[in-house]
């Protein structure tokens, strides 16, 4: 008897102590799964001699980036994140000279969120380069084999990096590539010729690039330019004729190329692009005087002339000898052809336009390097590769 009443007893003990409620103190304490995220930042909180060309680095643990911000003056600077937002860099280089401040916000797995700031300084250029000249102009409408031509006031020793720190940016997607011609310029050449009407935005990213040893660019440059209409002429020496084809529009037109009694008064073979265009232009001829024997001395005002390179052909009105213009080659290298061929020519004729000229035995890209554009004779194959062309 008396243990079945130690057995009640300790029973009802037992159920007194499971129903106490936690807050009487009787309970375990509750405690997380999940630890706080931790966010690492590079380059390190404090730190005064950054080198511009690293890029900014956010990564956490136990967590997911939710905000990234890196500010330099106010001046938001563009990053990206990883694919499971566990890490963010900057896209392009750092200013010169300059204090970044970097805010990052993360959470972890319960949601509890995790803030971390720091400021860093980079590293002053001791030699600074940049840009000199941009072609094309910025709000310039050109023709849709116009090439973009950057200029730099120094020389780069490292191509690789100034390359991958210009950006175009095509409305229609236009797939294109640069290609060095010295160690102070770079031609962008689009695979095909640009889609008409559309607008282009080329940037130089060009702050905080090392362009050499000890030599950073400074500052970015950005220029947007339009397309205009694509005007596509191909003009035959043996058929004498030009067909202009104006956004889909074809035109025929009589011509006369260059007689061919010398190299100079040959028209060079190959793909061209206009130049300028002036309502009259003085020709005189390069390498002969009036009072040279046997010599095909000339001296006129044509008009309507649209410079094709920068040996001095053109396409222009024919002056005089209009009986040539469908039948022979009788200009001293230009492409004349009548007053209504060169007044549509002149007048629908914007920078850029592709002018191919075929039939003759003188070829365009084999002429001495006087500044002529003359991209478009290369196959992509070789515009891709390093080196001259």
């Amino acid at each position: 008897m008396r243990n079945r009443r130690l057995i009640a007893g300790l029973a009802i003990a037992a159920a007194t102590v499971a129903l106490t409620p936690a807050c009487s103190g009787g309970g375990r304490k509750a405690t997380s799964a999940a630890a706080d995220a931790e966010i690492t930042i590079k380059p390190a909180d404090g730190r005064r001699t950054v080198r511009p060309d690293r890029s900014v680095e956010v990564t956490v643990s136990g967590g997911r980036l939710d905000e990234v911000d890196v500010r330099q003056d106010g001046t938001t600077t563009p990053g990206a994140f990883g694919p499971d937002r566990r890490s963010w860099r900057t896209m392009w280089t750092l200013r010169p000279g300059v204090w970044y401040q970097v805010k990052a916000l993360a959470r972890n797995a319960e949601g509890r969120v995790t803030a971390v700031m720091s400021r860093f300084r980079t590293a002053p250029a001791a030699h600074r380069i940049g840009i000199a000249d941009v072609t094309p102009q910025a709000g310039e409408k050109v023709g849709v084999g116009m090439p973009i031509i950057v200029t730099f006031d120094g020389p780069v020793g490292d191509r690789a990096q100034v390359t991958r720190a210009l950006e175009v940016k095509a409305d229609k997607g236009d797939e294109g590539a640069w290609h060095w011609t010295s160690d102070r310029q770079v031609v962008y050449r689009t695979h095909r010729y640009w889609q008409p009407h559309q607008n282009v935005v080329f940037t130089a990213h060009l702050a905080g690039v090392r362009a050499a040893k000890g030599v950073y660019g400074t500052a970015d440059v950005t220029r947007t330019f339009a397309i205009g209409a694509s005007n596509i002429t191909v003009a035959d020496a043996r058929t004498h004729r030009m067909r202009v084809d104006h956004d889909g529009l074809v035109r025929t037109f009589r011509i006369s190329m260059g007689k061919g009694t010398t190299r100079e008064y040959t028209t060079t073979s190959g793909i061209h692009l206009t130049r300028e265009k002036k309502p009259v232009v003085q020709m005189e001829s390069p390498n002969c005087k009036p009072d040279q024997p046997d010599c095909d001395y000339y001296k006129e005002n044509v008009h309507l002339a649209v410079r094709i390179s920068m040996g001095g052909e053109y396409v222009h009105q024919s002056v005089g000898e209009y009986d040539a213009l469908g039948h022979r080659n009788a200009s001293h290298g230009c492409v004349r052809t009548s007053p209504a061929g060169a007044r549509y020519f002149f007048g629908i004729a914007q920078r850029g336009d592709i002018v191919k000229i075929t039939g003759t035995s003188r070829r365009f890209v084999d002429e001495p390097n006087d500044g002529d554009w003359k991209y478009w004779n290369y196959s992509w194959s070789d515009w891709l590769k390093d080196g001259d062309l």
